[in-house]
């Protein structure tokens, strides 16, 4: 969730409000998704009488993607940006009629409690070019004084099912390739894999079954790798990002020698699952068996 449990933005001790913290009522609870309920208290600590307009509180989730020129480009900056969320909630206010509500000294609660969409959430991801992001804040709105406020994170995750049957689908790829340096080839190497399923989830161990065949002059060496390929889109331009998560290498194979792999195993690392149903940021993972 990020931040202690009780995050609290303190004023200064001459301030007629001690402190002001927002607490999730499960504060064990690592993340959200849609349609769950979000409900805890904002606290309120005041040393002297307060006078306030109104506390509220704002729930707010958008994704953003941006990146600046490029050096000696002509094209210009580029953002764009989706809300996926925007509650407003008043906790408390003075009376009808009445512009100010007296608070005593003391320690105050004030529980607060909203639905998330029941359309589904994209996943919380922070990336290079991009985040989704989800946020509460509780805002104090005083007279005289500048509003005071506090703010946490919200982690949301849109949960895939991975065992839909496009997810179940095995996947075999066979290729033959020339290795070597410059335009000297040194022979063909062919391989051939296969995975399962499609869809794996974080921790699970994906069993590759793979057949390598060395027909060239060198020492290879087969490894196999899952990359997270990061794509966002802005003013209608695009940037990508790819980069490895986990690798798996095999034995070394000589010249003419031939490896099998009966379900090798690659463990996935804890990860941020795909986000396909975003329209400016787009994350996938991708399963490379190279020799």
């Amino acid at each position: 969730m990020g931040g202690e449990a009780g995050a609290a933005a303190a004023v200064g001790s001459e301030g007629r409000v001690k402190s002001l913290g927002l607490v999730f009522e499960d504060e064990r609870k690592g993340c959200y998704s849609s349609g769950e309920t979000v409900a805890g208290h904002v606290l309120l600590e005041a040393a002297e009488p307060v006078a306030l307009r109104s506390l509220r509180l704002e729930a707010h989730g958008r994704a953003t993607a941006a990146w600046g020129p490029s050096p000696g480009a002509a094209a210009p900056a580029a953002a764009s940006e989706v809300e996926y969320l925007n509650v407003r909630l008043s906790l408390r206010e003075p009376p009808a009629g009445e512009g100010i509500l007296l608070l005593q000294p003391g320690k105050h609660e004030f529980p607060f409690s909203f639905q998330l969409p029941s359309e589904p959430l994209v996943t919380s991801f922070t990336g290079k070019y991009g985040s989704i992001q989800y946020c509460v804040r509780a805002i104090l709105e005083r007279p005289k004084v500048p509003d005071q406020s506090v703010k946490r994170e919200l982690q949301v995750i849109s949960h895939i099912d991975v065992n839909t049957p496009a997810l179940l689908t095995p996947v075999l790829k066979t290729q033959e390739k020339m290795v070597g340096c410059w335009f000297f080839t040194s022979g063909p190497v062919s391989l051939s894999a296969k995975i399962e399923r499609k869809g794996y989830c974080n921790g699970e161990a994906i069993p590759i079954y793979a057949e390598i065949e060395n027909c060239s002059s060198r020492l290879i060496v087969p490894k196999a790798a899952i990359f997270q390929t990061q794509t966002y889109l802005a003013s209608g331009r695009t940037k990508s990002v790819r980069h490895m998560v986990a690798n798996v290498r095999g034995n070394h194979i000589a010249s003419g020698g031939t490896d099998t792999w009966n379900g090798k195993t690659l463990k996935i690392p804890p990860v941020t699952p795909s986000i396909l149903d975003c329209c400016i940021i787009r994350v996938d993972y991708s399963l490379a068996v190279t020799s």
